[in-house]
């Protein structure tokens, strides 16, 4: 017998190449896959205003990109001896003001370009809470001020299918032929307690599932049942108990490639992890005819693929 469920490979009816632009925006499970795509040398952007957990958090990041939004000032505050921004992940805080500000324009600039021509979009839901500020605004970002500071609420699933009906088409006229993919993030909010965390999954999982029922263009990818019904073990989570790890990424890793990769992009991954072994060699002698051999062989790798490392 077979102590598990076991969910089955989805082919997709399209792949993606090494031709095609990835931007990808959500929890901190989406870095983990950006990273994996980013270490294979796809063309990719990961999180242009940091990790963001909320859809209306992730909302906000697309629309800052199709706005082509520049913050000011009068965006900023003060807190911890740092300048922050609500809109930003703490990555981009900084004692200067002005430092601020260019990281967080900078990294705007190169995204809105890369979001203009990019094929896919992957968007990960991380919780249906939001913290807001007396003004109603949802923050993507608390930055440590005190609990006081915002009202905690969560989102309804007609509330995260009305505007995200509304932004997929901004985003398609933008953008025509980008295909968008959602997935909700298996890290477990234990901090919101177990059951409010069950009903903010199944609000995420609700939501997405109408989206994509009422949208072209749009799929859902299932890394939260990978996780948490086809593995189902605390063997793969990390200490705290709440967030995969390194084998359970790894799984989902295996099942995003079968979904996505046709031959061609498997062949060339294949050339692209041979290539970074290679780079990581520590030889035992440097100055050997072995290692110079072994050093022209990897040039002629790399300058085939034409990728740079």
């Amino acid at each position: 017998m077979e102590f598990k469920t076991t969910l089955n490979f989805k082919k997709e009816d399209f792949s993606i190449s090494y031709q095609d632009p990835i931007l990808l925006i959500g929890s901190c499970f989406i870095e983990h896959i950006g990273k994996k795509l980013s270490s294979l040398k796809f063309s990719t952007c990961v999180n242009p205003t940091g990790v963001v957990y909320n859809p209306i958090s992730i909302q906000k990041t697309i629309e800052i990109l199709l706005n082509n939004r520049r913050f000011t000032k009068q965006d900023l505050f003060f807190h911890g001896g740092l300048w922050n921004s609500f809109s930003h992940h703490s990555r981009f805080s900084d004692k200067d003001q002005s430092i601020c500000l260019e990281k967080i324009n900078s990294e705007i600039e190169t995204s809105v370009s890369f979001f203009k021509t990019c094929k896919f979009l992957f968007l990960t839901f991380g919780t249906a809470f939001v913290y807001e500020l007396e003004s109603g605004e949802v923050v993507s970002n608390c930055h440590k001020l005190p609990a006081k500071t915002f009202t905690k609420r969560m989102l309804s699933v007609d509330e995260i299918y009305e505007n995200y009906k509304n932004l997929i088409q901004k985003i398609q006229t933008l953008n025509p032929e980008i295909k968008i993919v959602f997935t909700v993030s298996p890290i477990r909010h234990l901090a919101d307690g177990f059951h409010q965390n069950q009903l903010s999954k199944s609000t995420l999982l609700l939501a997405i599932d109408r989206i994509c029922q009422n949208s072209t263009n749009t799929y859902y990818f299932p890394s939260y049942e990978l996780v948490l019904d086809d593995l189902r073990d605390y063997r793969f989570y990390a200490q705290d108990m709440a967030h995969p790890n390194e084998l359970a990424v790894a799984y989902v890793w295996e099942y995003f490639s079968e979904s996505y990769f046709d031959k061609t992009t498997k062949e060339m991954i294949k050339k692209v992890e041979s290539i970074i072994r290679d780079l990581n060699h520590k030889p035992f002698n440097p100055d050997s005819d072995e290692y110079r051999k072994f050093q022209e062989q990897l040039k002629r790798k790399i300058d085939e693929i034409g990728f740079r490392f």
